[in-house]
């Protein structure tokens, strides 16, 4: 059953206003959404309503949100099923088979569906056996089918968290994270946890970009590494990057979740690093002048991290994607996180946030008090 939310808080506020529900609801919004996503990427669609795919909300596949204005969400239920046709995913694997990072693109009047799950020709028996996947649609509310019998591509190891990026010369880019698992790897960082005595070693997850065909069956060349964790100590960004071993939290750091855009002509790669399960998730960015690097990591990381040492109620912020007010002037960073509240939970979060005159992105969140809907006046 389709059925539209409002968070209390955001009905509380609608009332003390004095102002009619939905004349006042156009125009504030208010932090989390009523939507329980990991991972949420949303899609814009000719017209202008937006449609939301994320990590849970299904069994064995992905569900989908759709909205008019960001603000009020309509839940229209599962949209792929995992036993589809050409399904090449094992359900039955680790983590209810894996089903992970749902991203949709319109393009040549489909919507083309790129995911990750766990793959059934497993002979090695790996307990962490992810490849990327691509199913396709005539609607964004599915039902997607799997394009083919198999993953779009083997690079050896596994991989999670795919984001397309088509550029302006039509090249088609597949961004994605080679996961920790084993793939220990030698810095002052595991050095450091090493004489502590907490861990033997540090696995790290890579972001690496390769060139898409045209028809998504596969990819053009050899991927490139992109983004990787600080090796030095005293590198600007290993502080933020590593807290989930310095906290002694796990034994890896991540660089994964990344999604690129470009304005002008740079690049941007926006990148999610620390453990997604705990608080100290956090986004930042890099910047280059070439869809495959070199990318520079951005001096004023991290620009999505806790607000709870400043006296907020959310932690685990990450794994963003980007979308646009329906007037077309916002840039908004979509999310998931966790709060006070939430516990455990994924929720979405939607924060404004804006390219400055220097070239810095800033995110203007966490939020979590009523605000002006994106695009209102």
């Amino acid at each position: 059953m389709k059925s539209i939310f409002l968070t209390g808080n955001l009905i509380l506020a609608l009332i003390t206003a004095g102002s009619p529900l939905l004349a006042q609801s156009a125009r504030t919004f208010q932090n989390p959404l009523p939507v329980e996503f990991g991972d949420p990427y949303v899609l814009q669609v000719p017209g202008g309503k937006y449609y939301m795919y994320g990590t849970g909300g299904a069994r064995n596949g992905f569900a989908a949100w759709s909205s008019a204005d960001l603000v009020h969400w309509e839940n229209e239920g599962q949209v792929f099923h995992a036993s589809n046709p050409n399904g090449w995913s094992d359900s039955t694997a680790a983590w209810g088979g894996a089903y992970w990072a749902p991203e949709v693109y319109a393009y040549k009047g489909k919507y083309w569906m790129f995911y990750s799950a766990q793959w059934k020709e497993n002979p090695g028996k790996e307990l962490e056996h992810f490849r990327i996947g691509v199913a396709v649609a005539d609607s964004p509310t599915g039902p997607f089918t799997d394009v083919m019998q198999r993953p779009v591509f083997d690079p050896g190891y596994p991989i999670i968290d795919a984001n397309v990026f088509f550029d302006d010369n039509g090249k088609i880019y597949l961004y994605y994270s080679r996961c920790c698992y084993k793939h220990a790897v030698d810095s002052e960082v595991a050095d450091w946890a090493r004489k502590q005595g907490w861990y033997q070693e540090i696995e790290e997850s890579w972001v690496y970009g390769v060139e898409l065909k045209p028809d998504f069956s596969g990819v053009i060349g050899e991927p490139v590494l992109l983004l990787r964790p600080p090796v030095k100590m005293d590198d600007k960004q290993a502080e933020w990057e590593s807290r989930s071993v310095t906290s002694k939290e796990v034994n890896r750091r991540w660089t994964e979740g990344s999604v690129t855009f470009k304005k002008g002509n740079t690049y941007y790669m926006m990148y999610s690093a620390n453990y997604f399960g705990g608080k100290n998730y956090a986004v930042g960015y890099a910047t280059a002048k070439s869809p495959l690097g070199p990318f520079i990591k951005a001096a004023n990381n991290p620009v999505l991290q806790k607000n709870v040492e400043k006296g907020g109620i959310v932690t685990g912020t990450g794994h963003n994607s980007i979308t646009y007010s329906p007037d077309g002037k916002e840039m908004l960073c979509v999310y998931h996180a966790r709060t006070s509240a939430t516990g455990d939970k994924r929720v979405v979060f939607i924060d404004r946030m804006r390219i400055l005159k220097n070239g810095n992105l800033v995110v203007e969140g966490p939020t979590t008090s009523p605000q002006k809907s994106p695009g209102s006046k």
